[in-house]
């Protein structure tokens, strides 16, 4: 176009491109098609840990961390001092009623003592009976073998007053109900033996009924009854089966507890590097056989 062409013939003049830009960011380099796709943003390097055969072990090697709150431990719930009283007391009574029915059991079981009358009272049939020794052996079973359901019972139905309170309450409770057995089972049929006793001819033959030798009362100083022998055994029982139920307790309170929630623990990894398909590319190139020498490359120079 010569200078001399008039303004109005001349193209309107187009702004440069490259002048007329905005300055912004610098454009992400364009990503680099061998090396996979990326998922996420780029990881900060100054957090990656090393990479390498002295790399230390991952941050989190059961999966991702946890993405809510961590749920806090169980509350213990407040236990106020009467009532928990209250409960061993209770608990107490009942085992304590409970050896009624142990005692009448006791009497059916054990057998009576044959005994001859005689001018100065009733004496046995025989020189050395064994009835007074079973007797004393089956209270001794029976008292056992309530203490141990005793002690399983209060573990639980009582589980929320595990601890010392629930072996105090299982141990008075046995002591109780030795004593209520000892007295309803050795007063059954005994009416009709002090009537014979008082009406018999002398030389009449007639049992008396069950009754403890290895076990009973004693007074000490002749003002505290103690008791002693078989009565211990029912409260014996109690006390080691719940020891024993304690230490096999998985609960360090010995009171059931929520299990933690360890689901996050074991969820998998989120992928956080390239993924790279594995496939019959990736697999190794079988590796080429040699080829054969050349001819007379091998072979000795001839003379």
């Amino acid at each position: 176009m010569s200078p001399d062409t008039s303004d109005a013939d001349r193209p309107a003049s187009r702004p440069d491109p490259i002048a007329g830009r905005v300055p912004g960011p610098p454009a992400a380099p364009a990503p680099d098609p061998t090396e996979g796709p990326v998922h996420g943003p780029p990881a900060d390097p100054a957090h990656q840990p090393p990479a390498g055969p002295f790399a230390g072990p991952p941050q989190y090697p059961f999966g991702a961390p946890p993405t809510g709150p961590v749920p806090a431990g169980p509350v213990p719930s407040e236990r106020r001092p009467g009532r928990v009283i209250g409960v061993a007391l209770g608990a107490a009574a009942v085992l304590t009623a409970l050896g009624v029915p142990l005692g009448l059991l006791w009497a059916a079981v054990a057998p009576d003592t044959p005994v001859v009358k005689t001018a100065e009272g009733a004496v046995y049939a025989q020189p050395q009976p064994e009835q007074p020794i079973a007797a004393d052996g089956w209270f001794s079973l029976l008292g056992l073998g309530f203490g141990v359901l005793a002690a399983l019972a209060l573990w639980v139905l009582l589980r929320r007053r595990r601890g010392p309170v629930g072996l105090l309450a299982g141990a008075a409770g046995g002591l109780g109900a030795a004593l209520v057995a000892w007295q309803v089972g050795r007063r059954v049929g005994l009416s009709a033996y002090e009537r014979l006793l008082a009406s018999a001819p002398d030389g009449q033959a007639f049992t008396k009924p069950a009754d403890l030798r290895a076990g009973g009362l004693h007074r000490l100083f002749d003002l505290l009854p103690l008791p002693y022998g078989n009565l211990l055994l029912p409260a014996f029982g109690v006390a080691v089966t719940y020891t024993l139920l304690a230490g096999w307790s998985r609960w360090p309170s010995l009171r059931p507890e929520p299990e933690p929630d360890l689901s996050w623990v074991y969820a998998a990894p989120p992928a956080t590097g390239p993924q790279v398909s594995s496939g019959p590319a990736d697999s190794p190139a079988p590796t080429a056989a040699p080829e054969p020498p050349a001819p007379g490359a091998a072979g000795s120079p001839r003379g």
